[in-house]
């Protein structure tokens, strides 16, 4: 029996999320008028160890994505980005014109003010993942530094 609850013990640790090696900073969400469908989040993510920025959520939006723009030819495209790597010590800007969260398909209006639960999942080399929970405020710019 006691073999039993440990090997139990054991298959629930390995299935654990790993604590979270990425500090955010500066989170916000663009607020958004009535009956705007999509918005992005951004922030500063600074990595305590190698780790890949893999996807994210919110309950404030159907889908969400990891993107990134670029100018190309005088015209700004976009794409989803499935892995932004971050190296031990560095700090990545997610800002509008560059990487940043996309959400899609809103649920409601994003008012200035409002907080916008999002979560962030990066994997390490070992192949852990760890989940960081962000809480955006929506606004129309960037909070001041």
């Amino acid at each position: 029996m006691l073999s039993r609850c440990l090997a139990a013990l054991l298959a629930v640790g390995a299935a654990s999320v790993v604590h979270a090696q990425v500090t955010v900073d500066g989170a916000w969400a663009r607020a958004t008028v009535p009956n705007q469908s999509a918005t992005g989040a951004f922030m500063r993510l600074t990595a305590q160890k190698d780790v890949v920025l893999t996807g994210a959520s919110s309950p404030a939006a159907d889908i969400v994505e990891v993107h990134e723009m670029w100018l190309d030819k005088d015209i700004m495209r976009m794409r989803p980005a499935d892995r932004v790597p971050l190296k031990a010590g560095q700090t990545i800007e997610l800002k509008s014109g560059g990487l940043h969260v996309m959400m899609m398909d809103l649920k409601k209006q994003l008012k200035a003010g409002e907080r916008v639960p999002l979560t962030l999942s990066f994997t390490a080399a070992d192949g852990s993942v760890s989940k960081v929970e962000v809480n955006a405020t929506a606004g129309f710019a960037p909070p001041a530094r």
